[in-house]
């Protein structure tokens, strides 16, 4: 770990007027939550087709076997880590305006930041695909499945964005606002190469904001983008700047 680069960092982040944090699976991975993609990515050992919203309207039964095994039954016990609770200091000590997230996994809220805008939506809501009610977790019994809706007994569907739906536009829409109002913007653990998720940093770029980057190893982002490249686990690297910031 570079500590020059480290106290360069949390320079940036003290004098910043509006520092927003962009996150992805890597800061989980060290709460037990696999990534998407890489090296024992879920996609390595699951088929994503259970994740397609075609195959979820016609075989819900299928996919929800698929998404109980793969997602709720890791999700649901799930604590956030020291790079979740660095940053939640973050936004209480008023260094940290928002964070845009592309995680499902609730940890930032759980660790106690209040302004989360979650671009592929949450698993802990889920939406009935005929009324469009909304549950919370808490009301299904995943031991039944798939979950119906209360109202009209339709199937209940994750709120959380399957391949070839739209992202959900509130979340959108903050989403480039924040990256658009930032004179600094913290990337944490992702490489962000799903489109429209991966402009969004380049749109704060574009805006004239300072990035800094927190990844294990360098993403397009390093060579194109990036003013600071922090090499490393999201943990060990938070706490370090968290030092400097004296959270």
């Amino acid at each position: 770990m570079n500590i020059g680069l480290i106290e360069k960092a949390a320079e940036v982040i003290r004098n910043a007027r509006y520092l927003v944090a962009f996150t992805g699976a890597g800061i989980s991975v060290e709460s037990g939550i696999p990534p998407f993609r890489g090296e024992n990515g879920l996609w390595e050992k699951h088929h994503p087709l259970f994740m397609e919203i075609e195959h979820f309207k016609k075989k819900p039964l299928q996919s929800w076997i698929k998404i109980k095994e793969t997602f709720y039954d890791k999700l649901i016990d799930a604590e956030p880590n020291l790079a979740h609770k660095v940053l939640a200091k973050m936004e209480e000590r008023s260094f940290l305006e928002s964070i845009i997230t592309q995680n499902i996994d609730h940890l930032h809220q759980k660790a106690g930041n209040r302004y989360v805008y979650e671009l592929h939506g949450t698993y802990r809501q889920l939406v009935c695909m005929e009324c469009r009610s909304e549950y919370e977790i808490s009301f299904a019994n995943l031991n039944y499945l798939p979950p119906t809706c209360y109202v009209c007994k339709g199937i209940l569907k994750p709120d959380m964005v399957f391949f070839n739906e739209p992202l959900p536009a509130f979340a959108q829409k903050r989403a480039l606002v924040e990256a658009r109002r930032a004179d600094v913007f913290l990337i944490i653990g992702t490489t962000a190469e799903v489109l429209p998720a991966a402009e969004i940093p380049e749109e704060a770029q574009k805006n004239g904001a300072k990035i800094i980057e927190i990844n294990i190893r360098p993403s397009h982002f390093t060579h194109t983008i990036t003013d600071i490249f922090l090499e490393g686990k999201a943990t060990e690297v938070l706490m370090k700047l968290g030092e400097y910031l004296y959270l």
